[in-house]
């Protein structure tokens, strides 16, 4: 992954992780990090907020340096950063493999349709903060943003306005995802790019309960139902622990029997100066055509 100067994975180990984001360091947990740190503990007791857990939940303990939110600019993009009670600050870097692989396609598709108007749609699953969906945006698509927060649709659209992107086509959908797929389903509305970020457990907006081991199924079955007749790529992400490659490239056989194309599958990671990687996650992708890039 290219270095970008906004973003560094200073150091890593003993169940944490220590970041800088633009001006400001944050030490955050890591279930991953299982050795030890490089940097000595000076270096980590001068993080501007670190994170700590107390049982089930966690809180960050702030310096006065540290404001209450900050922009950065990540990807060609602007985000505005903010410590939640959830240890995330609005930005995942190593899902920018993604956005580079997904952002080529799509430009691509777009010129390809220039003649025809026919739009490039995407659709983005559990979009949080929107990242996926700003990267789409730019490339020339339709997108529409899913997600059951209205405090992440209120964000995303924040990092759209940052980033310029205030008047691109997205449609903003607060929404529990696996109603709004089977709504679209029944609507007859497909996409051409779908991108998932499923969490391993979660609350819709009318009480509705998303457990991943429950539920994964049927989202992937609606997956399936909404793609259009060509489509161009699908973006599935892991977090939960447990769950490997193979697991989530097994979810998308179906579309690659169905419509050719190929899948790849593996780690998402993070790479600190030294060059020591730390795995933030699993993914899979299917692609119709075969890789170019």
């Amino acid at each position: 992954m290219e270095k970008e100067s906004s973003y560094e994975l200073l150091d890593s180990g003993e169940g944490m992780k220590l970041e800088r984001f633009g001006d400001f360091v944050l030490a955050r947990p890591d279930p991953e990090a299982l050795w030890k740190k490089s940097l000595p503990s000076s270096v980590w007791k001068k993080a501007d907020a670190s994170y700590e857990r107390k049982g089930t939940v966690g809180e960050w303990k702030k310096s006065n340096t540290l404001p209450k939110n900050w922009n950065i600019s990540y990807g060609g993009l602007v985000f505005e950063l903010r410590p939640t009670s959830f240890k995330h600050v609005g930005l995942f870097p190593e899902q920018k493999i993604h956005w580079n692989w997904f952002e080529n396609k799509i430009k691509s598709e777009v010129s390809k349709r220039a003649s025809s108007a026919t739009p490039v749609k995407v659709l983005n699953l559990f979009a949080y903060t929107g990242g996926a969906t700003l990267i789409s945006a730019r490339a020339g698509a339709e997108v529409t943003h899913v997600d059951s927060s209205t405090v992440a649709i209120a964000w995303a659209r924040k990092n759209a306005e940052l980033s310029e992107l205030a008047n691109a086509p997205i449609r903003w959908i607060t929404d529990d995802v696996l109603q709004f797929l089977r709504r679209e389903v029944r609507r007859k509305n497909t996409y051409d790019v779908i991108v998932m970020d499923p969490p391993s457990f979660g609350h819709g907006t009318k009480g509705t309960l998303w457990k991943i081991e429950n539920d994964f199924y049927e989202l992937m079955n609606l997956v399936l139902a909404v793609l259009s007749e060509n489509p161009i790529a699908v973006v599935l992400n892991g977090y939960t622990a447990g769950y490997s490659p193979v697991t989530l490239k097994n979810n998308l056989l179906e579309i690659q029997n169905q419509y050719g194309g190929s899948i790849d599958a593996g780690e998402l990671v993070i790479a600190e100066e030294n060059g020591r990687l730390l795995p933030s996650g699993v993914f899979a992708r299917w692609q119709k055509d075969l890789p170019k890039d």
